[in-house]
């Protein structure tokens, strides 16, 4: 159906009436989960059963109320008769479902439902028993009144007629401004086959710049708290990213597709036991973030496990004593130790095997013994002497700075994993005068981390969405797997994109350190958002990255690169701001830490208003490039390539993902050679 179909108009009058109609059923709706909490909190039932069904049915209103403006419906799917399961019915398909009475047929089907899935995955050649599949044009911005509504689009499947729509072009292609929005109108057949894995499938997405990995995510965890919510809503699902820019770019996403409450954090926030104030030299971190790491902190950590100077063990039991002779004792400790429990456990177990000791002596002499007896020998205080030799007490804290403040501890726990220059590396300077004034770094929160994994297992997630994850050191990627032990991932990145000095190379390394090595790994190529021109000049870096990844492409054919040569960056960049504000959308301007200063100045001195990373929204923003990953702007404009790439160690990848961060037009402003 076009714009000249004599029809059109009725229809769209028709759909108005209709969206209405699902407006007025929605208001219904969130005023009757207030009504329902009320009732709730009255309810006749144990105080337990109570405070939970008060608790699930506050989080609904809550999440009803919280829902932001917007249309109510995206797409509708009309069957053939034919059809087995769904035929002569229709359904309107949208973010969430919206029903008159829980036992009525829904107004609208939530895209997460099962029959929507035909709305992504019908073509002509497979229709799926779909004969007409329309979508819905809204205008750029509508908060969901009816008006808003201004075009649709009707593929007969049935009739095998297909069509390129231009309703999905325009809403990929709509001008970026503020934080990332959902794609729940535009998803691609290959983006809905990883969005709707099952929860126990661990999933990596290699991902090209524009290909919509970091939403495929956020959609799979959508889509996972729809399909599993109990099981979910126990075990918890968290969404780590890099930075909290970028968490805040992505914010709106969950919610916007009736999702709150979901914790969405960085990986420093989830392992920090307390305030990170200190830092490190390039190579003290770098050996921090090693995987050997994990091997020299448990050696460190079980150093303190001895059955040196164990002596036999006797314990005072009214007029009798009971004895546990040392060999015994020390067998007890081998045997538990061999075991390889978590360090706490291991203590636990090793007490309670001791008591069984007693008992085993004790009921010999004077018959079976009630529990209270064995509780009044665990507490013992020869026993508890005996344990803090064996097997004592200890923090994370304690075991690390031992490690880093006393080279002949060090010199024990790494023999044969690090070199002489690696353990000097790790050395303090000047060691701290305890444990409780040590400054920690943000390496150091990993390792401490690590020791508390050791000594008692975290409490799990039962699924992570692991944004940028190629960033991630060996190190950083056991403590996501420790906290994945029983659930699974979504793994999102891309190794071209790596600039962390410990950034993977390969997968399949990278799946392992995450406990994952028999995971899928699929690659997205086609670029939605980034255009041909863009993909294709940062594809001339792919050769430089070390990396092997498929060259992206781009179903963008609307953008533009401008190449700008010029004795005068600065001035130059006020121009190309200036072009660039004369057109719609966000603006970039991306250079190198060091040159942000003197190109904000130069904007600043030119009249030209500027925001920092953080304001989400602003017309222009000046950003340095060690911050942009993961961000979007309609205009690129980077500044001086060969500085941004000569930076850091990884400085190429750092320009590769500069380069790919504008999703309609891209300047390049240089003074010297193009690192391409």
């Amino acid at each position: 159906m076009t714009a000249l179909d004599p029809a059109l108009p009725g229809i769209l009058h028709a759909e108005r009436a209709y969206h209405d109609t699902c407006r007025a059923a929605l208001a219904a709706m969130v005023e009757g989960a207030a009504e329902q909490v009320v009732v709730g909190e009255d309810v006749s039932a144990s105080g337990a059963d109570a405070e939970v069904l008060g608790h699930r049915l506050r989080s609904q209103a809550k999440a009803l109320r919280e829902l932001p403006p917007g249309p109510l419906f995206f797409g509708r799917l009309d069957f053939a008769g034919s059809d087995p399961e769904h035929g002569g019915q229709h359904y309107h398909v949208g973010r969430l479902r919206i029903t008159e009475d829980p036992a009525a047929p829904p107004l609208v089907v939530d895209w997460r439902a099962p029959v929507s899935r035909a709305f992504y995955q019908a073509s002509a050649r497979d229709p799926r028993g779909v004969e007409v599949r329309r979508r819905f044009g809204w205008a750029p911005g509508s908060t969901g009144d009816s008006a808003g509504l201004t075009g649709l689009e009707d593929e007969h499947l049935g009739r095998g007629e297909s069509r390129t729509s231009d309703i999905v072009a325009r809403e990929i292609e709509r001008p970026r401004v503020g934080p990332m929005r959902d794609i729940a109108a535009t998803i691609q057949p290959e983006q809905d086959d990883l969005v709707r894995a099952a929860l126990t499938d661990t999933v990596c997405v290699q991902g090209a710049p524009g290909t919509g990995k970091t939403a495929v995510g956020l959609h799979r965890a959508a889509y996972l708290l729809y399909t599993h919510p109990k099981r979910l809503q126990r075990a918890g699902l968290l969404i780590l990213g890099p930075n909290r820019t970028f968490l805040s770019y992505i914010a709106a996403v969950l919610p916007a597709l009736g999702e709150t409450g979901v914790r969405q954090s960085t990986l420093l926030q989830e392992i920090a036991r307390g305030p990170v104030t200190g830092g490190d030299p390039a190579g003290a971190a770098a050996v921090k973030h090693d995987a050997r790491m994990a091997e020299v902190l448990r050696r460190a950590l079980y150093a303190r496990v001895t059955t040196d100077g164990v002596t036999d063990l006797a314990v005072k039991d009214g007029s009798s004593r009971w004895r546990v002779p040392a060999g015994e004792l020390a067998a007890v400790v081998e045997t538990v130790r061999a075991e390889e429990p978590p360090y706490a456990i291991g203590r636990e177990r090793v007490r309670a095997r001791v008591v069984r000791r007693l008992r085993e002596r004790a009921e010999r002499r004077c018959g079976v013994l009630p529990a209270s007896w064995v509780r009044r020998m665990e507490r013992a205080r020869p026993l508890t002497e005996y344990l803090d030799l064996v097997w004592p007490r200890v923090r994370p804290e304690e075991v690390l700075a031992q490690l880093l403040g006393d080279a002949g501890a060090l010199a024990r726990a790494a023999d044969g994993l690090l070199d002489p220059g690696e353990q000097a590396a790790l050395l303090w300077p000047r060691p701290p005068r305890s444990q409780k004034s040590a400054r920690w770094s943000a390496a150091d929160a990993v390792l401490l981390d690590e020791l508390s994994g050791l000594i008692e297992h975290p409490e799990g997630y039962g699924h992570i969405v692991v944004d940028e994850a190629q960033d991630l050191s060996p190190m950083e990627c056991r403590a996501i797997a420790r906290r994945a032990a029983f659930g699974s991932l979504t793994v999102l990145g891309d190794l071209a994109q790596g600039t962390t000095a410990w950034a993977a190379r390969d997968w399949s390394v990278q799946l392992r350190h995450l406990g994952r090595p028999d995971a899928a790994v699929v690659p997205l190529t086609t670029g939605f958002r980034v255009p041909a021109a863009v993909v294709e000049l940062a594809n001339r870096l792919l050769p430089r990255l070390d990396v092997s990844v498929p060259p992206a492409d781009s179903l963008r054919t609307d953008g533009e690169l401008r190449i700008r040569p010029t004795d005068d960056v600065p001035g130059t960049t006020v121009t190309a701001v200036r072009e660039a504000l004369a057109q719609e959308g966000s603006v970039g301007v991306v250079a190198a830490d060091a040159d942000v200063a003197v190109v904000r100045q130069a904007l600043t001195a030119a009249g030209v208003a500027t925001a920092g990373p953080h304001a989400l929204g602003a017309r222009v923003t000046v950003v340095a490039a060690s911050m942009v990953k993961g961000l979007e702007y309609d205009h690129v404009i980077a500044v001086e390539p060969a500085a941004v790439a000569e930076a850091e160690e990884r400085g190429a990848h750092r320009l590769y993902v500069v380069l790919t961060r504008a999703v309609s037009r891209l300047d390049v402003v240089h003074a010297r050679p193009l690192p391409f």
